[in-house]
């Protein structure tokens, strides 16, 4: 008989042997694992002293932008920025409150570090839209109904606002329902309301009561606008009234689906 083939021997030979061994997970050394934790450890120290250590990265100039009635000293002087300090251990929240609580005239400020030396500090001012003369000096209001400045010379172009509120009645009911500064706030809502062509031309903003508002202009023309719901409606009806009737020197606009003109 024959004896096996050559192949048959292979395949006896591999069963014999069984599968080939798994190959062994090669762990790293404990040299390297040393070598690696030093080369991070230094990593770390370096940077911590970059950061915190090192002249390079220390705040040296302080820039404002966005001012137009305050001047950059004055930003810089409110905002007491640590000149020296470590750029990255400046705290740009405090920064923030501080210029909002000492310049009310500064409406927001973004607080950003400029690297690897600089703080810049941009800022966005109110602006009046209405003025409260008192005693000899102004009150400035802006779009919130915020008085945050006081100026000896009103600005130009801004109406004046003049509460009349005093008296018993209506006047005296809306100033207890809505206070003085409810007031104010919806006299700014009309002021905000007026069409361009008026606003340039406004003078006084009168509230006597919540819904009794009205306009006195400068060439002696006045407006009754009411409260200063339906604003966008009651601009375009005294736009319209005012075109309809350019000699009539007193206009109502309260109700603006039914407006009226009179005088010439």
């Amino acid at each position: 008989m024959a004896g096996p083939t050559t192949a048959e021997r292979g395949e006896r030979q591999q069963e014999s042997s069984g599968p080939p061994p798994a190959r062994r997970l090669r762990l790293p050394r404990p040299r390297t694992i040393i070598i690696l934790t030093v080369v991070l450890v230094l990593l770390g120290a370096g940077t911590v002293w970059l950061l915190y250590g090192s002249h390079w990265t220390r705040v040296e100039r302080v820039s404002v932008s966005g001012t137009s009635v305050l001047t950059p000293a004055e930003v810089r002087e409110a905002a007491e920025v640590p000149v020296g300090a470590p750029l990255i251990s400046v705290d740009t929240d405090a920064i923030e409150t501080r210029l909002s609580r000492k310049l009310p005239r500064i409406d927001t400020v973004d607080v950003v570090r400029s690297w690897p030396h600089g703080i810049g500090l941009k800022v966005v001012e109110r602006t009046p839209v209405l003025i409260v003369q008192k005693g000899g000096k102004f009150v400035e209001v802006d779009d919130e109904g915020v008085r945050f400045a006081t100026v000896s010379q009103a600005p130009k172009g801004v109406p004046a606002l003049e509460l009349t509120v005093s008296s018993p009645g209506s006047s005296a009911a809306s100033l207890r329902r809505f206070g003085e500064d409810g007031l104010v706030r919806e006299a700014v809502r009309v002021a905000g309301a007026i069409p361009d062509a008026v606003a340039h031309v406004t003078q006084v903003v009168k509230v006597r009561s919540y819904d009794d508002i009205s306009l006195e202009l400068g060439d002696g023309r006045s407006v009754a606008w009411g409260s200063g719901e339906k604003g966008a409606a009651k601009a375009r009806t005294l736009t319209a009234l005012m075109k309809a009737a350019p000699d009539a020197r007193y206009f109502d606009v309260s109700v603006p689906t039914a407006p009226a003109s009179s005088g010439s």
